[in-house]
């Protein structure tokens, strides 16, 4: 497999780090001193420079003002990002936008696309279910009424759910199909209660209480669920592969100045060991997230279906952003655990993204099942 990027794959990474450059993981205030939500909203003015590098548009077409570009294009931002802790909707808006490209009517795409692709519009994805370990799908209903659709259920877990303007809910209808409804964070029917992330950040729980919403802002097409599940699952590997990345080089940018019995700690073989196993993980992470984002776009067939290299890679960036962190705090000693150094705050949302959409074991079980059909057929 050749997973060179092409020209304008690596130029969207490269405008990505100049916009990053100037962020500061550690000038957010550490969950642990905190109450509730470590900030009550996100990087307005960092949504405005992506916005004017054009990385929010990246994977809408040019007739809607996009760059025309594919998942690999935006994991690569996205990698980006995640060093620095960016607090931006990147994924779930890019994402969201990129399913009403795939999957909605024109109307729908004129209205929302090149407003989104300019950051005058946001998007995020209810994708945890009620309980955030049942299906998002499940968790709400939606019946046909004329020429509206009535939602009822709860979503639980809603990243940016205080500042999107649109909710993008997953619902499953009575002969058993799953629509995706644009639901307005104000509208009429939804009650929002606030939750906060292991992460520190604002979360909240959209409750739909025969919230009416109109024919035209639901996607009922048969798949687009699943196609949206799988770019923010890979998305969110993509995340996990950035922040442990970074968090490696914290390691070994301190290990390398911290000394004992007059050497740096780096030289001892214990410290070398554990610092190349999770080196491994790290290359173990990119290979599977490539092989992931390439068989979502491109449509290429395998041994088997692409939602099985989807389950790949979060297996492995699930458990190996956790054992990058852990090491990381383990050689840190002490000043790992302190709460003014920002290592404290990316094994937090290294626990958040573990455990997003689900932990290793459940797509585990995906995997497992997707393999028992194929020997089965």
């Amino acid at each position: 497999m050749d997973f060179t990027f092409t020209e304008e794959q690596l130029a969207a990474a490269e405008a990505a780090r100049g916009v990053f450059a100037g962020v500061a993981p550690d000038a957010v205030p550490s969950p642990a001193l905190t109450t509730g939500a470590v900030a009550d909203g996100f990087d307005r003015a960092l949504w405005s420079r992506l916005a004017d590098a054009d990385l929010l548009s990246l994977l809408l077409d040019t007739e809607y003002g996009g760059a025309g570009l594919d998942a690999i294009a935006l994991c690569l931002v996205l990698r980006e990002s995640a060093k620095v802790l960016a607090r931006v909707p990147l994924l779930e808006s890019s994402a969201a936008a990129a399913a009403v490209q795939a999957y909605g009517d024109e109307e729908l795409r004129a209205a929302l696309l090149p407003r989104a692709g300019r950051g005058e519009l946001v998007l995020t994805v209810a994708a945890h279910g009620r309980t955030g370990h049942d299906p998002a799908e499940l968790a709400v209903t939606a019946r046909r009424d004329g020429g509206t659709w009535v939602l009822d259920g709860v979503q639980t877990g809603v990243a940016w759910a205080y500042d999107a303007d649109l909710v993008v809910v997953p619902a499953h209808t009575d002969a058993d199909r799953t629509v995706l409804a644009l639901v307005p964070r104000d509208h009429g029917g939804v009650v929002l209660a606030e939750q906060v992330s292991t992460s520190g950040e604002r979360l909240g729980e959209v409750r739909l209480e025969s919230a009416r919403i109109a024919a035209g802002d639901v996607i009922e097409a048969d798949g687009a669920w699943e196609w949206l599940r799988a770019r923010l699952a890979t998305g969110t590997c993509a995340l996990a592969l950035g922040l442990g990345e970074r968090v490696l080089r914290m390691t070994s940018e301190y290990t390398g100045k911290r000394e004992q019995f007059g050497h740096p700690i780096a030289t001892f073989q214990a410290v070398a060991v554990q610092a190349a196993d999770r080196y491994i993980d790290l290359r173990a992470m990119e290979a599977t997230l490539w092989q992931a984002a390439w068989r979502i776009d491109s449509g290429a067939q395998g041994a088997l279906p692409a939602a099985g290299d989807v389950a790949v890679a979060k297996i492995w960036a699930a458990e190996g952003v956790r054992r990058v962190v852990q090491t990381a705090q383990h050689l840190h000693g002490g000043f790992g655990a302190d709460t003014d150094y920002p290592l404290h705050r990316y094994h937090a949302w290294a626990k958040h993204l573990e455990l997003s959409l689900g932990p290793a074991a459940a797509y585990e079980e995906a995997l497992g099942d997707l393999l028992a059909a194929h020997a089965l057929g």
